[in-house]
């Protein structure tokens, strides 16, 4: 396998490890402000993800210096082309982190509010803005036969990726719903229980509305056919599956079918569009790709050695931190360091 399918890959993975795992706690954080009534209440939702929403970002950080490192023009491209929406991401995940800190720093009801709300929009703006983003990267942007983009920011706005933005924000929240459930004491965990179902059944009917604009707004059959194969079908069936499992109170389930899901339907994405990572909307010739895109391969090889040493590593200790952190959270004041 060629190093260059080898990268793609391996972002494709950090993307997908990103969206399950930063998934639940920009779903928490949106559902802040109304499933938390009482200060106690929104302490014990915030200390839900206190210890691993930093730790869940670096899946972002990472995934954008491989993009980086290993497809140079596909990263100076896309922020370049999607400038302004990225920084407002990145705005809003910064006041976000902000607002984690400071929030019960000071007793004053109107400061937390302050901060609550914060943590709402800096949840939320990243949560649309990323299906977004990915929609526009499978559907197409103006890139000219230089490879750069020539379009504007209302050039990223249609019915298509806006449809990709609901996706994610309610996918999103289902997960962060589901996560709540399976984090809080029993008579909390419950309503967000009850939440997770309600919202479940709009997240369905989102996707699958986008399914079908898929087979409109992209190349999908001529990449996948008619019958996109057993990831896309995967995904599909796991998301019906979870509204089951809630129901049934197996939450451990719910979140694994869910988390599948994510993995799934961003798989689908990224299988639309290799060998392409930036699909040209004026010329298909004008695509970026793993091999117009890349960097060399000893670039590429050296990269490779360093992942297979460190990702590991990485990945150990991140699974060790969520043992660490593995029991409910109470009304108790040595539970609430948040």
């Amino acid at each position: 396998m060629a190093l260059n399918t080898i990268w793609f890959i391996l972002i494709a993975v950090l993307f997908i490890g990103y969206f399950i795992l930063e998934g639940f706690d920009l779903g928490v954080g949106i559902l802040l402000p109304f499933i938390a009534k009482t200060d106690t209440e929104r302490r014990m939702v915030i200390n839900t993800i206190g210890p691993h929403w930093d730790g869940n970002e670096v899946w972002l950080i990472t995934a954008g210096g491989a993009m980086f490192a290993a497809f140079p023009d596909w990263y100076a491209t896309l922020f370049s082309g999607f400038y302004i929406a990225l920084f407002l991401m990145l705005i809003a995940l910064i006041i976000r982190g902000v607002a984690f800190e400071f929030r019960s720093k000071d007793d004053n009801p109107v400061w937390r509010s302050f901060w609550d709300w914060a943590i709402f929009f800096g949840s939320l703006i990243p949560a649309i803005l990323w299906g977004v983003a990915f929609a526009n990267f499978i559907r197409g942007v103006p890139i000219n036969a230089d490879f750069r983009f020539v379009g504007n920011f209302w050039d990223l706005i249609s019915i298509y990726s806006v449809l990709g933005g609901l996706v994610t924000l309610s996918g999103f929240i289902v997960q962060g719903a589901i996560f709540l459930s399976l984090k809080l004491d029993n008579k909390f965990s419950e309503k967000t229980r009850v939440l997770g179902l309600k919202l479940w059944m709009p997240n369905v009917v989102i996707m699958l509305a986008f399914v079908v604009q898929t087979y409109f707004f992209t190349d999908i059959l001529q990449v996948l056919g008619v019958n996109p194969g057993v990831i896309p079908v995967g995904a599909i069936l796991t998301l019906l599956s979870v509204g089951w499992f809630i129901q049934q109170k197996r939450l451990g389930w719910a979140f694994i079918i869910n988390s599948l899901a994510i993995l799934f339907s961003a798989s689908t994405i990224f299988r639309i569009l290799y060998p392409r990572v930036l699909v040209s909307s004026l010329d298909p010739a004008n695509s970026l790709t793993i091999f117009n895109a890349s960097s060399g391969p000893y670039t590429l090889k050296v990269m490779t050695i360093i992942a297979i040493i460190f990702v590991p590593i990485v990945l150990a200790y991140q699974g060790w931190s969520y043992w660490v952190f593995r029991n409910r959270i109470t009304s108790h004041p040595k539970d609430l360091h948040y």
